[in-house]
């Protein structure tokens, strides 16, 4: 008996005293591509490098500014002069503005995730969007997914985990509780993130949490990071200043397994009690995809078509949501297939044009183009007219695939849908432009800049829209702006403190409004007529704060509002009451898709379809 006990006390000794001790570095937001970051890195690596006491060093996210090919062409060159293995991840920066919707990251790093075990640790880390539209972060689906077959493989399920993401795990991510939730089924004892760029602990849901500072200078002379010590059960956090003798500690935490209690009203979650609140909406069928959506849809006939982040353009049955056909390309499509005749073409950030046949989904032609392609193609008179990354945008014949003629002066990347109006093509680029092209040759008929030099603030995200003789844009610098068709010279120009709007916006059915969206909550209806700014409708609905870029629609006068939480809102155009509200899903809601006999397609971000039906 007494030898039982002995035996027993020196199991539960050996637990306690957990893994072994080991230090590494943690590294995050080194912003590659804005001033100082390449030389506060390099810093930091060989700082790294002359500490042989370091075991290895993990980077989560916001690696680059922009999302450039060539800021993470950069960062893995000074990266690979590391002397220790390294892990990382990315964050919205490289997500958000990426001229090739998170491919080239993928393809130079290897992943978006990694997994490993050290000293008796399993770390796993995960990517975070938004993923080339505006919004809260979110943990990619398919990244969910693989989670799960990290989390079911575990060979030793009770092995402490630590687990990385670029975003704090609370509500400023749409959903950490899908990453918290999984966690806590093992012995999760602490998550490191970075996003904040300062030294801070939080606990996520009972989870232990630090996030680690950024790798960039600010106003000091160097940048920092932050050398972890695990020992004896506790984590150890050094602020490190590269090629000094600072080495400061500031925070201490303890490492142990909570035996979580997984009830998930223990904490907040999202709540869909507004779908019970408006029975009169009924969902026909959902489908969930194992990947992201951040397409709209098209439709042939009784087929739905749309694309994901698993390369995928696929078809749906609108009766069943069953899959038709599937097409397979070599990268993330963010891009809205469009559909005329029995033809479909989207593009994909593998660097193609794809046209397919609408009812068997077998390729018809596919047209290269030196980089990826993550806008949306407009089809007129058998015309393809679409814009790529690789600062081309193109006129392509839909029957023969060939090429009608390209403008090669685009000075940033194109992700929005291109605005036909009279026999000139409109669109944005996250170069701070805004272009005038000539329908039939595809010669500059104008171009107009905002005049900042913070690509962020570019008017490329919106759907531009054109009636009596102007063109309407709205863009994430907080102006609304009103251009003359014709010439491209302002007629307005309006940043309104009382209403921050941002991209989302959409024209009446009467074309006397721009539908518009601000930041908290309102929606508008600014005059397609007046000589300035005219707020000439409101609707009497109010949303929390929201960022969603995607088009606001008017149909049979109804109008359907997206948001960035997965709810879409039903307005009524005479009166600005709400009809309805409907939430899909916690994740950013895409174009949507009106239907005839009051029935509405909806995707989000995070890979969920479904056909509404209401009364």
């Amino acid at each position: 008996m007494r030898k039982n006990l002995l035996l027993i006390c020196l199991l539960l000794l050996s637990v306690c005293a957990g893994a072994q001790s080991f230090k590494f570095a943690h590294v995050s937001d080194t912003h590659i591509g804005s001033n100082n970051a390449a030389d506060d890195l390099r810093r930091t690596v060989n700082d790294i490098n002359a500490n042989d006491s370091l075991k290895f060093v993990v980077i989560t996210g916001d690696i680059t500014d922009f999302g450039a090919d060539t800021e993470i062409r950069l960062a893995k060159q000074i990266l690979d002069s590391l002397n220790k293995p390294w892990y990382i991840i990315p964050g919205n920066h490289d997500a958000n503005w990426s001229e090739s919707g998170s491919n080239t990251f993928k393809k130079v790093f290897g992943a978006e995730t990694f997994v490993f075990t050290y000293g008796g640790y399993l770390f796993a880390g995960t990517g975070s969007g938004p993923n080339m539209r505006m919004g809260p972060g979110q943990v990619p689906r398919e990244n969910i997914v693989w989670l799960d077959s990290v989390l079911n493989r575990m060979k030793q399920p009770g092995m402490p985990l630590i687990y990385l993401n670029h975003y704090p795990q609370d509500s400023s991510q749409n959903n950490w509780y899908e990453a918290v939730d999984r966690l806590k089924k093992r012995n999760v004892q602490l998550i490191l993130c970075g996003h904040g760029h300062q030294n801070h602990t939080y606990s996520f849901d009972g989870i232990p949490a630090v996030m680690g500072r950024s790798n960039l200078r600010a106003k000091d002379s160097v940048g920092g990071y932050n050398i972890v010590t695990i020992n004896n059960g506790e984590a150890l956090f050094e602020l490190r200043r590269p090629l000094t003798a600072i080495r400061q500690q500031w925070t201490q935490v303890k490492l142990y397994n909570h035996h979580f209690n997984t009830d998930p009203t223990r904490y907040f979650r999202p709540s869909y009690a507004v779908n019970k609140s408006f029975p009169r909406v009924k969902v026909k069928w959902a489908f969930q995809n194992k990947s992201d959506v951040g397409a709209g849809m098209g439709i042939y006939g009784g087929l739905l078509i749309t694309a994901n982040t698993a390369g995928e353009i696929y078809a749906l049955n609108v009766a069943s949501g069953k899959k038709a056909w599937v097409y397979k390309t070599h990268g993330k499509i963010y891009s809205t297939p469009a559909v005329s005749g029995s033809l479909a073409v989207a593009g994909s950030s593998d660097g193609n044009v794809y046209c397919l046949s609408a009812q068997t989904g077998k390729l018809k032609w596919r047209v290269a183009a030196a980089k990826a392609i993550v806008g949306s193609p407009l089809i007129k008179n058998n015309v393809v007219y679409i814009g790529a990354s690789d600062s081309l945008f193109r006129a392509i014949d839909l029957v023969t695939g060939k090429s009608l003629w390209s403008f090669n002066q685009v000075k940033g990347f194109v992700v929005d849908k291109p605005l036909s109006y009279q026999q000139k093509l409109y669109f944005g680029c996250w170069a701070n432009d805004f272009y005038a092209l000539n329908e039939q040759t595809g010669e500059l008929a104008w171009k107009w800049s905002n005049g900042s030099t913070n690509r962020m603030f570019s008017p490329a995200a919106c759907y531009p829209a054109g009636t009596n003789n102007r063109v309407f844009i709205v863009a994430p610098d907080r102006y609304m702006t009103c251009l003359d068709a014709a010439s491209g010279n302002v007629i307005w120009r309006k940043q309104d403190p009382k209403y921050r709007v941002r991209e989302s916006m959409g024209l009446s059915a009467d074309s006397s409004l721009i539908y518009v969206k601000t930041m908290d909550g309102d929606l508008l209806g600014v005059s397609t007529k007046a000589d300035s700014m005219e707020i000439a409708w409101k609707s009497k609905f109010k949303l929390p704060y929201e960022l969603c870029p995607s088009q606001i629609i008017e149909k049979g006068g109804i109008i359907y509002v997206p948001t960035h939480s997965g709810m879409v809102c039903a307005v009524d155009r005479r009166s600005g009451s709400v009809l309805w509200k409907h939430k899909v899903s916690n994740a950013l809601v895409n174009p949507m898709l009106p239907l005839g006999n009051q029935a509405l397609v909806v995707s989000t971000m995070d890979g969920k379809i479904e056909f509404l039906q209401y009364k």
